[in-house]
């Protein structure tokens, strides 16, 4: 099951539910559009059925569960957030977080490799923390963060700097953006907040102050193009759609499933992930 507010937009539930049919899983993937002020009674109970093998999460409640797990991963632990939960065998509730190396393993997809470059990062809520340390981790030389609350930015940085080189004091320069600061230098542009799900939000950022050969990538996973990627596009960048990290984390969810066999045949090739995504419903 996987669990968001809005949920209409998540194409996870056609695309594994097409593997889990084409490869004779007996499984199915169920979205749930849950509140935020609803979403611990019901996860509580979804984590209690004996027929449900995990509850995935996407945006808001991203963040809700990580004080209730008895473990989690390494990049859970510093983004504060994680995608999957599952009860293990031992009663306690374990999570995992895979946005983050979805993305950066889309980058090297699209050849635009992270390591060394200096990016912004719109967004620091769940899917922008798990992105922030990956990031980190690839090697960027430089990682500006914005969010509607500078303090959430702010904390993220700080659980990056404790986790990533404590001892050396070494590595990329971490700062908070303020949406005023010249972007003329800035390489790589990571869009990873709610603005675009919706026709008349606005643009998360002024696309002319970047400079021409910037790439952009818009995480948001709609069949249209959302209004940054069009801003983009109007203006010659390089800009790719959120699709692309979510094909780079089916094997992840699979193995978090109990389903490690089926995730190493798919991580092989990765095609008949994407065709399944390209012919999926329009969310």
């Amino acid at each position: 099951m996987v669990a968001g507010d809005p949920v209409r937009q998540v194409q996870a539930p056609a695309i594994f539910n097409r593997i889990f049919q084409r490869h004779g899983v007996d499984a199915v993937l169920v979205p749930a559009q849950v509140p935020a002020a609803h979403f611990s009674t019901f996860a509580r109970a979804v984590l209690g059925a004996d027929n449900i093998q995990a509850l995935w999460l996407t945006i808001p409640h991203k963040t809700t569960l990580v004080d209730e797990l008895g473990r989690m991963d390494t990049a859970a632990r510093v983004a504060g957030a994680v995608n999957a939960v599952r009860r293990g065998a031992d009663g306690q509730l374990e999570g995992a977080l895979f946005d983050g190396e979805g993305l950066v393993s889309a980058l090297h997809h699209w050849q635009l490799a992270p390591t060394g470059q200096r990016v912004l990062l719109v967004g620091a809520g769940g899917a922008g923390a798990a992105i922030a340390v990956a990031l980190v981790a690839a090697g960027v030389s430089e990682l500006r963060v914005r969010d509607a609350d500078p303090g959430r930015a702010a904390r993220l940085l700080q659980r990056l700097q404790a986790h990533a080189w404590p001892a050396s004091g070494t590595g990329p320069r971490l700062t908070v953006w303020d949406g005023h600061a010249p972007l003329n230098d800035v390489d790589l542009v990571i869009h990873a907040t709610p603005l675009g799900l919706h026709a008349d939000d606005p643009l998360p950022l002024e696309v002319a102050d970047l400079r021409p050969g910037a790439a952009v990538v818009d995480i948001l996973m709609k069949p249209q193009a959302t209004p940054l990627m069009r801003a983009c596009a109007e203006r010659g960048l390089t800009v790719h759609p959120g699709f692309e990290m979510l094909v780079q984390q089916v094997p992840d969810y699979l193995r978090f499933v109990g389903l490690p066999e089926l995730a190493g045949t798919l991580a092989q090739d990765l095609s008949e992930v994407r065709r399944h995504l390209m012919t999926a419903p329009p969310g």
